[in-house]
């Protein structure tokens, strides 16, 4: 199964994403935004894919979301997405895109329903939230 994921190592939930995706046997392609950036293009077909807009997709914690005007209800698509250019981190994580679809996996389960199978129990995320169980059953 091809699965790239959009990855900030940063972010617990993005790790939790990556650790689920390796668990279950697939190797993603994974892509560190924060270093390489976001074209408009891809902004908008990873977007549509997944049923987002640029508010729906905005980070607006830990984030210079507020400080750039962006939560501002009346502030455009267009003005957030060009923000997103310019400022990666703008952009909410992960996004995880397999032949199953794109999503913007959080919580990181979300993950789950993109892959061909579970992987293995019992899997928990870093903070001990249990995710799979022993015998292998999805719990969330």
């Amino acid at each position: 199964m091809s699965v790239v994921i959009h990855h900030n190592p940063e972010c617990g939930t993005s790790r939790n994403v990556l650790a689920i995706i390796k668990a279950s046997g697939a190797a993603p392609e994974v892509i560190e935004y924060l270093k390489t950036g976001w074209t408009r293009p891809q902004l908008l077909a990873l977007f549509a894919a997944a049923g987002l807009t640029p508010r729906t997709a905005l980070r607006t914690t830990k984030s210079p979301a507020r400080d750039l005007g962006l939560l501002d209800p009346a502030v455009s698509d267009d003005r957030v997405l060009t923000a997103m250019l310019a400022h990666p981190i703008l952009v909410d994580r992960p996004i995880v895109c397999t032949p199953k679809g794109v999503r913007l996996c959080r919580p990181s389960e979300t993950v789950l329903d993109l892959l061909d199978s579970l992987p293995p129990g019992p899997l928990a995320k870093e903070d001990g939230t249990p995710l799979i169980d022993a015998e292998g059953n999805r719990l969330v």
